[in-house]
Formats: C-alpha cells, structure tokens, sequence
C-alpha cells in the first residue's frame, strides 16, 4: 500500500516539475532550464545530506554518477523527439518505453507480484498512454527519427531507474547527489557550447547585447530553479519507494507523471483535460489501488 501511494505521489510530483519546466521553457531555452533545474536541485539535496540522510562510498558514487549521464541523454532525447513531433504519440511512447525497461528488469531479477499485480502492470501501462496522449488537430504519423528519439529517451529514462536501483541501501540521498553533479555537469557544458557556436556565428557581441541576454533570463530563473528542486523531491520519492517496495511497480507508477502536468495545467492555466485523459487517470487511480494489494 505504500509503495502504491508513494509511487503516485512521486509521479504527481514530476508531473509538477515538468510542468514549471514547461512554463520556464518557454521564457528560456529547455537547455538552460534543464542546467539551471539541475543546479538547483543540486543544491536542494546538498542540504538534505547535511542533515545525515545518507552514507558515502564507492558503490553510490559510481552508480549515481553513471545515472546522472543516463538521465542527461534523456533529456536531450526527450525534448528532440518532442520537438520534431508529434507530442500525441511520441510523449506516451516514451512514457511506456520508460515503465517497461525497468519492469523487465524487475520481473528478471527478482521481483514477484500476486496475480492481480500483473493485471495491474497491464492497466497502468495502458493508463500511461491514456494520460499521456495530448490530442494535436492534424497531427501528422511520427518520422522514424522522432520514434527512435522518442524509445532512446524512453530507455534512458528506464535506465535511470535500474542504475539508482543498484546503489547501496545505506547511500540515502547520496547516489541522487552525484546524478544531479554529473547532470549539471553535462549540461552546462552543453549551455557554454551552443553559447560559443552562437556567438562566434554572430561575431563578437555588442556592448548592449549582454544586457538584453542577461534580461532574458529572468522571466524564466525563478520556475526552472522551483523546476529543479520539485524535480529533486521527486527523485527523493522515487528512491524511497524503491527502497521499501519493488523497481517494478515504482517504475509503473512513476511513469504516469504526465498525470500531474495535466492537472496542473487545467487549474493554473484551465487547459481542457480530453476524455480520453480523463479515463486514463481513472485507470491509474484502479492501477494503483490493485498493486497496494497486490
């Protein structure tokens, strides 16, 4: 029963994430708001480890570093198939690539379920395309280079969820730490990159133009870095549940986050939730409440 609640509250929670994401992205660009969101959530988490929650050594280290640049390539993954379309199929797809990697992984290792378990895994993967599927008028059949993005991004977000799955017990928040390091890493590597091809391409900049960069930033700063440290309470929920429950139904759950971008979006910004949404919604809600028993 926890695991259930802990799993669906952890996708509520990177629905939130995604969702201020959503809105910093289109005030800055997703590159920086990634690299912003993971410096701030670096910091969220540096603070948590001061309180004691976790033990270092060379096991978490290493696995959380590896998922750091497992989650890195999901990112730029995800948000180049979603940019080359359709977000209708490509986001679910990706949704449902990253709950059956781990859940694989799961079965073969290990975890077991009850039979009614099983049938839940099947309805939460349908529910993970239900509520994830975001009706576009004339949405035209993905290109073959949007679906690989689309099951690469999938992957590597499945593979996150292994690579923290093999840290130690006693790591606490430590392994989350060095993905958040490594992550933030990579990407503002990649900001300074584009930024230098940007500006060699342009020339040198003129004495103004710092400024109006510099202003550009602030409409976005403040929601990728409430981005960064919801992402990272996430990250908290998920390595809790994974701790007292099973990868397999952890990753399920989690999956459903596009659950709590749509909710969210239809009280701030009273976007219409599509029936089809709303059946997928109900379809975890019966998910969840069948692996609590399971």
């Amino acid at each position: 029963m926890l695991t259930a609640t802990i799993g669906l509250v952890g996708a509520l929670v990177y629905g939130a994430a995604d969702f201020l994401g959503g809105l910093a992205s289109q005030r800055i660009s997703p590159v920086r708001v990634t690299a912003l969101s993971a410096a701030s959530g670096l910091v969220g988490l540096l603070l948590v480890l001061l309180l004691g929650f976790g033990e270092w050594s060379a096991d978490a280290v290493f696995w959380g570093a590896l998922s750091g640049v497992s989650g890195a390539l999901a990112i730029s993954l995800l948000y180049a198939c979603l940019a080359i379309g359709p977000m209708s199929i490509l986001s679910p797809l990706t949704a449902v690539i990253s709950a059956i990697v781990p859940m694989t992984w799961g079965l073969a290792t290990g975890d077991e379920l009850a039979p009614t378990g099983y049938l839940a895994l099947g309805l939460a993967l349908v529910a993970v395309v239900l509520v994830g599927f975001v009706p576009e008028k004339g949405a035209v059949r993905p290109s073959l280079t949007g679906i690989l993005m689309a099951i690469g991004a999938g992957t590597m977000i499945g593979t996150f969820l292994i690579l923290i799955d093999q840290t130690p017990e006693d790591s606490g928040i430590v392994p989350l730490i060095l993905n958040r390091s490594v992550n933030a890493a990579i990407m503002f590597t990649v900001v300074l990159v584009l930024w230098l091809i940007a500006r060699r391409s342009r020339g040198e900049l003129t004495p103004g133009h710092g400024n109006t960069v510099a202003g550009s930033w602030r409409p976005g700063l403040v929601l990728a870095l409430a981005c960064g440290v919801v992402d990272a309470a996430a990250n908290v929920l998920l390595l809790v549940g994974i701790r007292i429950g099973d990868l397999t139904v952890m990753s399920v759950l989690t999956a459903m986050y596009p659950a709590g971008t749509i909710l969210l979006a239809a009280v701030v910004l009273k976007e219409r939730i599509a029936p089809v949404q709303w059946v997928g919604l109900a379809l975890a809600l019966i998910a969840a409440a069948l692996l609590a028993l399971a």
